[in-house]
């Protein structure tokens, strides 16, 4: 891991409500967004009359191809290498943070890059001014696409090694979370996101799983620890995510951007994200709905109909 160094304190969080979809990107009519902010309104007047005690409810997950029981052994035969009781004390020891530079088998990484290719046509472009510009490709189309990702999101094997390391019970995201897995596309100079957290509107912790897949540029991750942290002081540091590389976080804890993108560079990282409890409040579900439209995939995807329900 590189050498950590104390954050300037003049560096200020960018702001992220302006939002302005680059040439290229989705474009969707008033009409089209009133319907379907529309329809969503429906379901926050039926869905607020709920117990915000109550459970999502079980999905089928989609249906991967034939590789992925071979997949699954691959993968439970690397996680059997690790030391749990090391990682998790590092881990912790850094404010609930761990990077693993060669974690995914290579079997593995290419059935990553099988699934970028299968869906680079339908990634929706956005640019914040100030905050992040790049491409990005939703659960929903990863579904259709490349169910094979989707299947690795729900190994069994993988979310025990997870909870090894958060000491908690870990839950799928719902399934109209466009975040719940996703691939963030960085294809064009300047493409970034700016410092954030990823904040988490679930009544529990989310924790986010960040793995390269396609890194053939000078951006990197760059992270400051301890922030939330009265007790520690802040260190930062930064590391290049390379295919088969693994982060692991606590979103509400680490503060972290993604460096701007270098001339005819590439790099495309695959999300995973895991709550501890999965109910929303309908309004938070509307305001977090409305982020992810304008700053990742677009209205199309996000209000699609079907989804933007809450979970019961």
């Amino acid at each position: 891991m590189n050498q950590m160094r104390k954050p300037d304190t003049s560096d200020q969080q960018a702001g992220t409500h302006a939002a302005t979809e680059l040439s290229g990107a989705e474009v969707v009519t008033h009409e089209s967004a009133r319907e379907s902010i529309n329809e969503f309104s429906h379901e926050f007047s039926h869905d607020s009359t709920h117990d915000s005690t109550r459970e999502s409810q079980p999905f089928a997950p989609p249906t991967a191809n034939s590789n992925a029981t071979a997949s699954d052994a691959t993968l439970a035969a690397r996680l059997a290498q690790f030391d749990r009781s090391a990682q998790r004390r590092q881990y912790l020891e850094q404010g609930e943070f761990l990077f693993i530079e060669d974690f995914l088998p290579t079997s593995l990484q290419q059935m990553l890059i099988d699934g970028v290719s299968a869906t680079r046509a339908q990634l929706n472009r956005n640019f914040i001014p100030g905050h992040k510009k790049g491409g990005s490709v939703s659960r929903h189309t990863i579904d259709r696409e490349a169910p094979a990702i989707a299947a690795l999101y729900r190994d069994p094997a993988f979310i025990a090694w997870l909870e090894s390391l958060c000491g908690e019970r870990l839950q799928l995201s719902p399934e109209s979370d466009p975040h719940a897995y996703a691939l963030y596309f960085y294809t064009e100079a300047g493409d970034h996101i700016g410092w954030h957290y990823d904040t988490s509107y679930y009544a529990g912790r989310r924790y986010t799983v960040l793995l390269g897949v396609i890194d053939r540029s000078s951006a990197k991750l760059a992270y400051r620890l301890h922030t939330r942290n009265p007790e520690r002081v802040p260190v930062e540091g930064e590391v290049a995510l390379a295919p088969g590389a693994l982060v692991l976080f606590n979103g509400d804890t680490l503060h972290h951007r993604i460096t701007p993108l270098g001339a005819g560079e590439e790099r495309v990282a695959l999300t995973f994200e895991y709550v501890t409890d999965p109910y929303m409040k309908p309004w938070h579900r509307l305001f977090s709905n409305l982020k992810d439209a304008f700053a990742y995939f677009g209205l199309r995807q996000v209000f699609r109909r079907g989804g933007a329900r809450s979970p019961r």
